[in-house]
């Protein structure tokens, strides 16, 4: 165990962790509006530029696995300056692309970097922080996860309008330079293992195998939703997971302890809260591609509308602990499921025409039901989960949330290639988008059948929910 920090420096350590934990994911979601540039300049589809995107998560859910046994072998201050330096150096690289082939690659070099990244940064804020200061320093580093997927729409618009998509990558370097001497200055080196435990390569192996051909095989579907390949992609993530599964149960030192999915409130939160962050994730996707191909609005115009969605996430964040102590976790994720997905529907139904004193609350509402959903569902996958426990369910929690993310933008693309075939209408149709949103509405819906089994009282010792009527 490391000798915890001064609670400045642990706070300035926290706050350097967040900031790497936003600039991974603020460059998932920062090509969104710079799509169409993008594509025109390696002269694509603008669809058919969400391999960058989903390329990148895929890595992220492959490698994040792997972070803590890295973090073991070499110690975390090293192996955070190395991930940082990659993802510095693969963001210039995105930049230079001349090829949608070429981005895709440096993409892929970026993700190995943030996945590293963001766990090992965790690790070293837990190991160095004092036990009464966890919780905020946790609530610190995760709620750019939330924030960055949001901002990076209209970033990236306003990017791209006042200089060129390239820039969204390079801005990143100057970032990663002040980051890595921040590091060297707040980070302590940490000890590596003289004796760490063998890496379980053939766990790696099933788990990249499965995240690769799930991801890919969603993404396949998405361009030809006829084509054997995809489905074959689809039925081999399933046998490589379910054999995943099989192997971590019986390996002496997995690479993922399955123990914690038997905890009834975790595993609420990694079923139904996957599927809850996979449709929150599709939203920052598809909403600037309808206001630019189906609207017919600029980058910059429909990245300020997507902004809506940022509004309600700070307009609902001061809410959230009286919302929790009020109602509890289980009538907390019922609300704001059945709001968000009452307001995907709403999005079914917005046209050009819609006056903006409407469009804007309702992106607003959208925004603060998204904002409680992924802040209950994360505070509450760990209320229950026994401290030898805690490490491998972080990291399987870092895991799906990648993995969610990716598999968010796979569906978005899938129901509006599928909207499209179905209609009869070709790229840009309005009603194409209208149809997506419908499906997406009712996948949320579906999200919520996990939280039935959820106990009325699950996590009130740390929402306080009715422990001051006892």
């Amino acid at each position: 165990m490391t000798t915890p920090l001064t609670p400045q420096r642990a706070r300035l350590m926290a706050l350097l962790v967040a900031a790497a934990f936003f600039m991974e994911n603020l460059d998932a979601t920062v090509i969104v509006t710079a799509l169409p540039d993008m594509a025109a300049s390696f002269g694509v589809n603008p669809v058919d530029l969400n391999v960058g995107i989903t390329a990148y998560v895929l890595t992220l859910a492959v490698f994040i696995p792997a972070s803590g046994w890295v973090a073991e072998r070499w110690g975390y201050r090293r192996v955070f300056l190395l991930a940082l330096a990659t993802f510095t150096l693969a963001s210039v690289l995105c930049g230079l692309s001349q090829t949608l082939w070429q981005f895709v690659l440096a993409r892929v070099l970026q993700g190995v970097g943030g996945a590293m990244m963001v766990p090992v940064g965790r690790l070293a804020v837990l190991r160095s922080t004092e036990k009464k200061d966890l919780l905020t320093a946790i609530a610190f580093i995760t709620w750019p996860g939330l924030v960055a997927p949001v901002l990076g729409p209209p970033l990236g618009g306003l990017i791209t309008s006042s200089a060129s998509w390239h820039w969204i990558f390079w801005l990143n370097l100057p970032l990663g330079l002040i980051a890595l001497l921040l590091t060297l200055r707040l980070m302590p080196a940490g000890q590596a293992q003289e004796a760490p435990r063998r890496f379980d390569w053939l766990g790696f192996v099933l788990c990249a195998g499965g995240c690769a051909a799930l991801l890919h095989g969603l993404d396949e579907v998405g361009r030809a939703p006829t084509a054997l390949a995809g489905w074959g992609l689809l039925g081999a993530s399933v046998l490589l997971i379910a054999a995943l599964a099989w192997h971590c149960r019986r390996h002496a030192a997995p690479l993922l302890r399955l123990e914690a999915i038997k905890v009834p409130t975790y595993r609420v939160t990694f079923n139904g809260g996957s599927l809850f962050r996979a449709m929150v994730s599709a939203h920052p996707f598809l909403l600037p591609l309808m206001f630019q191909l189906g609207f017919g609005l600029s980058p910059v115009t429909s990245g300020l509308l997507v902004l809506c969605l940022f509004a309600g996430n700070i307009g609902m964040k001061p809410m959230t602990n009286a919302v929790l102590r009020r109602w509890g976790f289980r009538v907390t994720l019922f609300g704001s499921g059945t709001v968000l997905t009452l307001a995907t529907f709403a999005c079914a139904l917005v046209t050009p025409a819609t006056p903006l004193w409407l469009l804007a609350p309702l992106l607003v509402i959208s925004g603060m039901a998204r904002s409680m959903g992924f802040t209950a569902y994360s505070s509450l996958a760990f209320v229950d989960m026994p401290a030898p426990l805690m490490s491998s369910a972080n990291t399987l929690f870092s895991m799906a949330q990648q993995l969610a993310f990716g598999l968010g933008i796979a569906l978005a693309v899938i129901f509006l290639r599928g909207s499209q075939t179905v209609l009869g209408v070709a790229d840009g149709s309005l009603s194409a988008y209208h149809l997506a949103f419908a499906l997406i509405g009712v996948a949320t819906l579906l999200s919520m059948a996990d939280l039935l089994r959820l106990p009325r009282d699950a996590g009130a010792q740390v929402s306080g929910h009715g422990l001051a009527r006892h």
